[in-house]
């Protein structure tokens, strides 16, 4: 029987290490690896590695842009064996972005086949698509082969890959960039690469460029999309001042005049990375959910380009106003972030702002320029060598034959006779006899004389830093007449136009306005039924299993509705957008941000111009001017501020006229004091209204002293309240024996 081998590693091996330090040594590894070599791109070519090895192994493949496509399948395939060692779908897809014309600003490579849509839907199998590199990839990797870059080995050893491309294409802010690491990310827009170069310029003849004067070069974003930039130019520059920001983007529409005074909106351009089938399905959600009563249709007319039909419900609504809420509901309009977070020269991740940026890519190409420059001027020498044993050679003809004929070994002769280099006694036996015709002769003095004023113009180059960046401003305007915007590819794409000023009139006019009843049960299932509902009518309305009737307020189809949470927030809900009464309605939090363990204080209908009287169980109150309550977003507005395990307890409208507050407790102590005492605050905590050490607010209101204190469905004269007046913040009395038990005042 044989004997099985055992692998058993020597004790001395194993060190012991803290848990805890091998755990964050670990995670300190996976979160450089996933910075460096997935998310963050490179400064320099604004390339990440995979997008990198991706252009080097097709242009390794011969796929330049004169050249016949090949299957993507086989790039794809010599990348993941040669440079990157990942899942091929993963490196496809990369391949893809960067063929996507509506993805990529400036397509660095050419895609014959099907690579999706702005739809959203998936390309073809790799197997069924074929790529090409672009003109723009051809710019980037340019002198690639002339020491431009350093090198690295590949993944195994076998072969060496490029750690930056020379990037004669400023690539990072003309096509942009996304990634999430570990605790960072980067978003980065695309932008026109005309302007670009024109800032490059600036920035070569100044240094110190103001931001402000770069950003009158570089407008702003440019999406391949198009669109409209509406973002104001302060918050441009400020965004391109820090590096952070985000850009306000609109889509491209136009107002089409019908017949009897209708008109439809065409939609022709959508902003950048939105899902045309998305969006129009969500529009479709919203008129099927009468969310935007005004709009009647969508339709999606688009064939090669962008055309989006929307008809409006009445040619009386403006258009202006449909699209300022289609702009709030859609995604027709977005907010594309800035994080311009990227890997300088040393492989440290850091926020830039646009100086930094273009400056890096400058400083980047003059390295590029003077290493591309060395390196010609050592092939100029090693050819001059040459030449210059050609030349001997020529002169000693007769010598040369003879002794080539002659010795056995004939290279040492030849260089102690002529005193020739090892270089130019090889390179003259391996002459060919035609090289020995006269012509030849004049045709290497004049390569000798070529070369010869090469290099002296090479070596004062490098000496010269004033000339190497005259050098790099020729390379700059030499690719913006080739990529600027004189050019198809290059022409500004996206708009730009000043913030839109507000319209004029509100979505509720041109609603048809008759009276409902909200009704929201116990549960926060919401509706609204047609018509003033009594209380018993709105009790008899079907309810879930275990649910029962809590609100019922009688308003118009116009009016919004205010919802007060326990967590002191107000939200606002429009009437005409809440469920029919046909059904149980729907859950309110699905229309507001108001969590499981929260809960609604109290509905009313916006009037404006009143003020309200609102307060913690804590007893902690002000008065709030209802104009300051109102919410624009489902994420309410917070008025009251809450401590830890505190909740919004009370509200009521403060009346015309009213001078008293009345405070009741949980434990039935009432107080009443002046409302003079009660501040007038927009946002706050408050001040204390009722003192208790145990007990908690149950309720509080204001009311007109001389007419009684209203409490339940009884009103309590001002002659038997003397006994319980007194100061804000005091504890207050019992009530007395036959007064309403109700811990509320409305019942």
């Amino acid at each position: 029987m044989a004997k099985r081998s055992t692998n058993v590693v020597p004790l001395a091996v194993v060190k012991p290490v803290q848990f805890g330090e091998a755990l964050s040594e670990r995670y300190l590894s996976y979160a450089l690896s996933t910075i460096m070599a997935r998310s963050l791109p490179d400064v320099r070519d604004g390339l990440k590695p995979v997008h990198r090895r991706l252009l080097y192994a097709m242009r390794q493949l011969r796929l330049d842009p004169n050249s016949a496509f090949k299957k993507s399948a086989r790039v794809v395939g010599d990348v993941i064996g040669q440079y990157h060692p990942h899942g091929d779908q993963s490196i496809y897809d990369a391949l893809v972005r960067l063929a996507q014309e509506f993805a990529a600003r400036y397509p660095l490579i050419e895609g014959q086949g099907n690579f999706g849509n702005i739809d959203g839907d998936n390309p073809a199998a790799m197997r069924y698509t074929e790529a090409r590199l672009t003109a723009v990839a051809e710019a980037l990797l340019a002198g690639i082969d002339e020491n431009a870059v350093d090198f690295r080995p590949n993944y195994d050893g076998s072969t060496e890959e490029p750690v930056v491309l020379p990037g004669g294409f400023p690539n990072l802010l003309a096509n942009g960039a996304a990634g999430i690491a570990v605790g960072m990310a980067t978003s980065i827009p695309p932008h026109n690469a005309g302007e670009l170069c024109d800032a490059l310029q600036h920035l070569i003849k100044t240094p110190a460029a103001r931001i402000e004067t770069l950003v009158d070069l570089v407008k702003g974003p440019d999406f391949p999309t198009g669109g409209i930039l509406v973002e104001p130019r302060e918050s441009i520059v400020e965004a391109y001042k820090t590096g952070r920001g985000a850009f306000r983007l609109r889509a491209k529409w136009e107002k089409e005049e019908l017949p009897r005074g209708q008109y439809r909106i065409i939609v022709t351009e959508i902003p950048y990375q939105v899902q045309k089938g998305k969006l129009i399905e969500r529009i479709a959600e919203i008129i099927n959910a009468k969310k935007l009563t005004i709009l009647e249709d969508v339709h999606d007319e688009s064939a090669e380009d962008v055309r989006i039909v929307l008809e409006p419900r009445t040619g009386q609504v403006p258009a202006e106003l449909l699209m300022e809420q289609l702009f709030r509901l859609t995604d027709l309009e977005i907010r594309f972030p800035l994080n311009l977070n990227v890997l300088d020269k040393d492989n440290t991740p850091r926020v830039m702002n646009l100086r930094e940026a273009l400056q890096a890519w400058l400083d980047h190409r003059r390295e590029v320029l003077v290493r591309r420059s060395t390196f010609r001027l050592a092939e100029i020498e090693r050819r001059l060598e040459i030449l210059d044993g050609y030349l001997i050679a020529y002169l000693n003809l007769d010598r040369l034959i003879k002794i080539i004929r002659e010795e056995d070994e004939p290279k040492p002769k030849m260089i102690k006779a002529f005193k020739l280099t090892d270089l130019q006694a090889e390179a003259i036996l391996n002459m060919r006899l035609r090289a020995l015709r006269r012509l030849e002769e004049f045709e290497i003095k004049g390569e000798h004389k070529k070369l010869t004023a090469e290099r002296k113009d090479l070596k004062a180059l490098l000496k010269d830093e004033n000339l190497q960046w005259g050098r790099i401003a020729d390379e700059v305007q030499e690719t913006r007449k080739k990529f600027g915007g004189k050019t198809e590819l290059g022409r500004r794409r996206t708009e730009l136009a000043d913030a839109p000023a507000e319209v004029e009139h509100a979505v509720e006019d041109f609603v048809e306005r008759e009276p409902v009843t909200v009704v929201c049960s116990d549960k926060g299932w919401i509706r609204a039924a047609k018509g003033h509902l009594d209380d018993k009518a709105a009790a008899e309305l079907k309810y879930k299993e275990g649910d029962s009737p809590r609100f019922a307020i009688h308003a118009q189809s116009t009016d919004r509705i205010l919802v007060f949470g326990t967590n002191g927030r107000f939200y606002t809900l429009a009437c005409d957008k809440l469920p029919s009464a046909r059904g149980h309605g729907e859950p309110i939090r699905l229309m507001i941000e108001l969590l499981n363990e929260q809960d609604i204080v109290e509905l009313a209908v916006l009037r404006g111009g009143r003020k309200f009287l609102v307060a913690s169980d804590a007893g902690r109150g002000f008065i709030v001017p209802e104009d300051e309550v109102v919410a624009q977003t489902k994420n309410g507005k917070q008025v009251l501020n809450l401590a830890d395990k505190e909740k919004a307890q009370a509200f009521a409208v403060v009346p015309e006229g009213a001078d008293s507050v009345a405070a009741l407790s949980e434990g039935r102590k009432l107080l009443i004091f002046p409302l003079e005492q009660v501040p007038e605050m927009g946002r706050g905590r408050g001040v204390l209204l009722q003192k208790s050490k145990a007990d908690r607010l149950s309720d509080a209101q204001a009311f007109k002293l001389d007419d009684g204190l209203p409490w339940a469905n009884r009103v309590i004269p001002a002659g038997e309240l003397k006994f319980w007046r007194g100061e804000r913040a005091q504890a207050g009395r019992m009530p007395e024996k036959g007064w309403p038990r109700a811990k509320r005042f409305r019942g």
